[in-house]
């Protein structure tokens, strides 16, 4: 495996503010990797969500549910799925409280129910249509991540009562439901010991909330220019935004390229 490996996020990092990927950023992985610099994604999107962008960059590994499936070379190295039994206590809530939820193994997701504004809203904004319906699919598949649809202090209560999860806020009607302790870092540990590659050799691009510990624990973390200032506190480096080649300049100012 080569001796420097880079992970990309997928929104605000390798996609613009229209969920577009520029033709700079095609470019600059495709430089990349002819340079032998190894190239993968960290993404809290599940692998079918973003199997194009993959296909267009020639990716083959990956970390998807913020580092609950992790993939090396097409292979997976690395799963931390939900836990049922606490999934299930929770969707029971969520049902009283009347909040939706989407479930998502690595193949699918399902809706608990149709017609959900927040779900349109909140998927809307990736560009992504309403999902099927199954509110019992996560008793057939294992689930790496789930999708709570609520607002604002309306989550609190599950903190409270669900502590077997994180919630990681990305939308307004919207949060990632992910195993406690999990985050992108720990998928990337996993993968990085697969690939045998050393952590000092590691660099990683991110934007949001979910990239806090990516971008603090790896050797390089580089923030976006439109990153969160939690993200740009801890990092190596702040770029400019997506919008202005923000992950080309940065790839030449720390020397991948």
């Amino acid at each position: 495996m080569t001796k420097k490996l880079a992970f990309f996020d997928i929104d605000g990092t390798l996609l613009d503010h229209d969920k577009k990927l520029p033709q700079s950023t095609i470019d600059t992985i495709r430089k990349l990797q002819d340079t032998g610099v190894y190239c993968a994604i960290a993404t809290g999107r599940a692998p079918f969500m973003y199997k194009e962008i993959r296909e267009q960059l020639g990716i083959s590994s990956f970390i998807s549910f913020n580092g609950q499936y992790a993939v090396l070379e097409g292979e997976p190295v690395y799963k931390n799925p939900l836990k049922y039994e606490e999934l299930a206590s929770l969707h029971k809530k969520a049902i009283s409280n009347n909040h939706p939820v989407i479930f998502m193994s690595d193949e699918n997701m399902m809706a608990t129910r149709p017609g959900s504004w927040r779900i349109e809203q909140a998927l809307g904004s990736l560009r992504f249509d309403y999902p099927e319906v199954d509110d019992r699919y996560y008793e057939k598949r294992e689930m790496y991540q789930s999708l709570l649809f609520c607002e604002g202090e309306e989550i609190e209560s599950y903190r409270q009562t669900h502590r077997a999860f994180d919630y990681i806020r990305w939308h307004k009607y919207s949060c990632d439901i992910i195993p406690s302790g999990g985050s992108k870092s720990e998928g990337i540990r996993k993968l990085i010991e697969s690939a045998d590659v050393a952590m000092e050799n590691v660099y990683a691009f991110g934007d949001g909330p979910n990239d806090v510990e990516m971008i603090r624990d790896v050797g390089t973390g580089i923030a976006m220019g439109n990153a969160v200032p939690q993200v740009k506190a801890v990092s190596d480096y702040v770029t400019d935004d997506v919008s202005k080649d923000g992950l080309t300049k940065a790839v030449y100012e720390v020397g991948l390229l």
